[in-house]
Parts: C-alpha cells; structure tokens; sequence
C-alpha cells in the first residue's frame, strides 16, 4: 500500500511466512509524481520521491530486504504512463518482479491515465509486453476487478497474451464486503497465468475461500498493516 509498504515495514513482516515481499507502489515519471505530490496534499499517504532519487531509492530497499530475506523474492509494484521507467525499475539489481500498477484509484492518478484507467488503454498489451521483453526480472501486473466498462476477464487474457508471468488481482466488486470469489475463480479456469489473488484474505475462512477459486496464491496487506490478522499464513 503506498506510503507504507517500505523496506522497514517489509522486513518487520516477511519472517511471518511470506515468501514475496512488494515495495511500493512508487510513482517514476514527471505526471504521476506530480499526481502524488496533490495526493499528499489533501492527506493521503502515499510515496513520492523526485525523478532523480527514485531509481535509486527503489533499488537501496531492494538491497534492504535481500540482505535479510535472501530467500524471499522481492517485487516493486510501480506506475508510469510509459513503459520505459518501469523498464528501468525491471533492471535494478536483486530485484525480482516489478509489478505494472493498473489498479490505483486516486482520481489524481486516473488523471494522467495510470492506475485502474491503464485498463482502457487500447495499447496495454503492447505495454505490458514492451516491459516483458526488456526487464531482468519477472513481471507481474496488478489490476482492480469490476471496473465499470471493463471486462475483468477479456483484461486478464490480454494480460496473459502479453506475456506477463503474474496477474494480481484486487477482487473487489462495488456494494459487496468481500471477494468476488466467483470472478476469480471464471479467470482461474479460463487462463494459464498464474494468479494471485487480494481482497478480503482476513481470516483463515477467507483464505480457504481464496485457495478454492483457483489462484496461485494471495496477498495481504490491510490486516497486516492494522494489526488484525489473526491466523498463521503459513498453514496455506
């Protein structure tokens, strides 16, 4: 989560059973850290470093958590309205996957045409695989499900299409307190990719119930973060 899923954070949580630990996410270029910057203004966390700190900063807590969790990969979740910055975020040493943000909702990040707006890009596949064919690492891309106007299920092919090696996927469905459970298991079953699923993995019910639609694996944050996730995470 932004503002908050640093270096410090992630190496107080990996030994609980983690065996990915994501950074981030992290604005590269001028448009979306401009956006950050409004986001911070109106009292959101969120992180935002200038555009000649940021690489390096990305790489210095890469290097933070390799030294402590060699045995954990490390992934970046990052967003820029082109691919080349996040091009260059896939070539930090250590680092292994750098994750595509099409899943932030901030209007100020919608604005410039990232986060959850990527999604309407008529480009995305050549996005995505441009990232895929110039990066040292794995590639993971994160969407928001159920966006209006978009096809959760058409989006995760064309993510899949392009080569992508992961797809993160926030169940969220409008109206609804928990996973759209159902969604993710229709995109299990109809993809190869390997999916991780997020939302609502905040007890030993809700994870059974995200192992059962199919995905890989899942990812939490919020409980984490809050302090409320009462079961052990390595029972799955």
């Amino acid at each position: 989560m932004a503002g908050i899923t640093n270096a410090d954070f992630l190496n107080k949580v990996v030994p609980f059973g983690f065996n990915v630990a994501t950074l981030g996410g992290y604005s590269l270029d001028k448009p979306t850290i401009e956006a950050s910057q409004k986001i911070i203004e109106r009292g959101r966390k969120e992180f935002v470093f200038p555009l000649n700190t940021i690489f390096t900063h990305i790489e210095t807590e890469v290097a933070s958590i390799k030294k402590l969790h060699n045995d954990v990969k490390v992934s970046a979740n990052v967003r820029a309205t082109t691919p080349q910055p996040i091009i260059e975020v896939g070539k930090i040493k250590d680092l292994d996957i750098v994750e595509i943000n099409c899943h932030c909702r901030q209007d100020e990040i919608l604005a410039v045409g990232c986060g959850q707006e990527m999604l309407t890009r008529n480009d995305l596949s050549d996005f995505i695989a441009q990232v895929v064919d110039n990066v040292d690492c794995e590639v993971s891309v994160k969407i928001r499900a159920n966006v209006d106007g978009v096809d959760t299920l058409k989006i995760a092919k064309i993510i899949e299409g392009s080569g992508a090696d992961y797809l993160h996927i926030d169940a969220m469905k409008k109206g609804v307190f928990e996973a759209d459970w159902e969604l993710l298991r229709e995109i299990c079953n109809n993809t190869d990719i390997k999916i991780i699923g997020n939302n609502s993995v905040n007890s030993e019910e809700n994870a059974k119930k995200m192992i059962d639609t199919g995905v890989d694996g899942f990812s939490i944050a919020r409980s984490v973060i809050s302090g409320n996730l009462d079961f052990n995470i390595t029972n799955f």
